[in-house]
């Protein structure tokens, strides 16, 4: 369970939005508000399910990299696991119109970003282990 990619939360809750709750993305969560603030300027500050889906996606993909930092024999299945899940973001984005908005192409992003980094970060740490070894 521990090498579960975290950015599976995101990809079901906007599928859930998408697909269950709103019938358009464009009408629905992307301009419904969770909550409403005032702030001290006058202005109102309001949080999108949109936005709140992306915050939680940027949180978990801290997460994502701080667990890519482990070395162990899991590490290749969850670089693995965050490989499938940006496929699935991907093919997502490119062939379903509920993906087709700018909230599933910034969570595709930060998919990549958590592939990237996931990747990078291991290949740094291994290196280090093979040069103190060594």
């Amino acid at each position: 369970m521990r090498y579960v990619p975290l950015l599976i939360i995101p990809f079901a809750l906007y599928n859930a939005f998408a697909f269950l709750i709103f019938e358009s993305p464009e009408a629905g969560f992307r301009t419904a508000t969770m909550f409403s603030v005032p702030m001290m300027s006058g202005a109102s500050f309001t949080l999108s399910v949109s936005a709140a889906i992306i915050l939680m996606a940027l949180f978990l993909l801290a997460f994502e990299v701080i667990k890519a930092a482990r070395v162990g024999t899991g590490s290749v299945a969850d670089h693995v696991l965050a490989t499938v899940i940006f496929i699935a973001f991907l093919i997502e984005f490119l062939l379903v119109p509920q993906a087709a908005t700018d909230t599933f192409l910034v969570l595709t992003a930060i998919a990549l970003v958590d592939l990237i980094c996931g990747f990078a970060v291991s290949i740094r740490t291994a290196t280090r282990d093979i040069s103190l070894e060594g």
